[in-house]
This record gives C-alpha cells, sequence and structure tokens, in this order.
C-alpha cells in the first residue's frame, strides 16, 4: 500500500533539509521524484545523484514560486518530464526570526507569499494536471500555525492559513479526486542544531513525551501515507508530526 511505483511526485524546496527528507523517501517508495529548488543547484544535483545510485529515478527543476508564473511551469514541467502528476508536496518555505512590532511590509508579504502564496499557485497548477486521473497534495505546514513562537507572527500567520487551505483546497478539488493535507512538524533536527541553539533543543526534548527532536524522514513518513492509497478517504487534515509536544500541558 505504500507502493508507488510508476507515479510522479513533485517536492517543492526539496534541495535540503525537509524536502530532500521527503524527497529521498518518495524516491524510495518507488515514485519518480521532481526535485524543486530555487538557488541550490548543486544541492538539488547530489540529492538527483543519490536518489538514482540507490535505482531510483529523479531529475531537477530550477523556479522562483515569488512568481506565480513560475510556479505553474514548474508543475507543468514536472508533469510532462514522466507524462503524469499524482503528488505535490508543497514544501518550499522560509523562517525568518523577526518582531512583529517593527516588522516591515515588505517582510510580511515575503513570508507570506514564499510559505502560503506559492503553495495556493503551485496547488492550483497541479490541480489542472491531476483533474479526470485524481491526485494529492500535502501542503508542510507546522505546529506554530496554531502555537506562535516570539518572532515569528508572520510564518505563523502564514502556515495557519496554510492548513486553512488545505481544508478549502480538499472541499473544491475533491469532486476531482484530488485529496489535499497538511503536516505539521514540531522542531525537526538539522546539522549545527544543538550548537546554535542548545537551550532551545533542551526545553523541547523535556517537553515532549517521545523524547526528541524530529527528523526530515518523520516528517517524510507522513507525507508518504497520506499520498499513498492508505489515505484514500482523508482530505482536508491536518496531520501534526510533533512527538507529543502539542499534547503537553501549557499552564
Amino acid at each position: 500500500m505504500l507502493d508507488l511505483t510508476g507515479t510522479t511526485t513533485l517536492v517543492t524546496g526539496a534541495s535540503g533539509g525537509i524536502g530532500r527528507g521527503i524527497a529521498l523517501r518518495f524516491a524510495e517508495a518507488g515514485s519518480a521524484v521532481a526535485v524543486h529548488y530555487r538557488r541550490g543547484r548543486a544541492s538539488a544535483d547530489a540529492l538527483v545523484e543519490r536518489i538514482e545510485a540507490d535505482g531510483g529515478t529523479a531529475e531537477a527543476f530550477a523556479a522562483d514560486l515569488s512568481d506565480d508564473g513560475e510556479c505553474h511551469r514548474l508543475v507543468a514541467a514536472a508533469a510532462a518530464w514522466t507524462g503524469r502528476l499524482d503528488t505535490l508536496v508543497n514544501n518550499a518555505g522560509v523562517q525568518p526570526v523577526e518582531p512583529l512590532p517593527g516588522m516591515s511590509a515588505e517582510s510580511w508579504r515575503t513570508v507570506l507569499e514564499t510559505n502560503l502564496t506559492s503553495a495556493f499557485s503551485c496547488t492550483q497548477a497541479a490541480a489542472g494536471v491531476m483533474t479526470g486521473r485524481g491526485g494529492s497534495v500535502v501542503h508542510i505546514a507546522s505546529i506554530e500555525a496554531d502555537r506562535p513562537a516570539p518572532g515569528h507572527a508572520h510564518y505563523s500567520s502564514a502556515k495557519a492559513a496554510l492548513v486553512m487551505h488545505a481544508r478549502a483546497a480538499a472541499l473544491e478539488y475533491g469532486p476531482h479526486g484530488i485529496r489535499v493535507n497538511a503536516v505539521s512538524p514540531g522542531l525537526i533536527d538539522r546539522p549545527g542544531l544543538g550548537d546554535a541553539w542548545p537551550d532551545g533543543v533542551h526545553r523541547w526534548e523535556k517537553a515532549a513525551p517521545l523524547g526528541r527532536l524530529g527528523t526530515p524522514a518523520d516528517v517524510a513518513n507522513a507525507c508518504l501515507f497520506l499520498a499513498s492509497p492508505l489515505a484514500a478517504w482523508i482530505t482536508g487534515h491536518n496531520l501534526t508530526v510533533d512527538g507529543g509536544v502539542s499534547a503537553h500541558p501549557t499552564w
């Protein structure tokens, strides 16, 4: 049921971190993976080489997702590559830290366009390709969608809107056989995080019932489930992947 052989998956922001983990997991499941990147060409090419070395199929695609036309061009190119598009994972995003009182409108717009509007545009384009055959769209949101952090007002707002977009898109694209869901990760480990933010990592590990940070593979597995036949009757859902932190009392 988790065998996606013969399918094609587009992962935005796949050149590093969570996106890389998602691309590797879908390739492992047999899907041909369109690896999107904006500037990280070397990382994207290395990921493609890794997937091909493991016996998978992948191709790198460049696009600036702040441009609606580029979003549509990316989706069209990914679908033309294999002749189909079965899954879109909207992972591309940014997470700057900037206090709200001094935040500029330009900063606000940049974060919303990168994290939210790009997903709207790519989903709209993908739905045009998937209509008639069906497909799955997965947004990478965040537990910050309902648990804001200081300095993340723009990011938290974008992720909250992204969760609602998944629900709205599920409602309107469902009749065309297209399922739309969101995955909301907690703190995901990355190289150097423990050194750069030791206090935050310690607090997270203490608060999480499972006692650890997440990994890109944890997020990737949730995406794979939602894209697979196992989730054939799941749409409009936000799947939290945070080691149980959201279940921890806040008082």
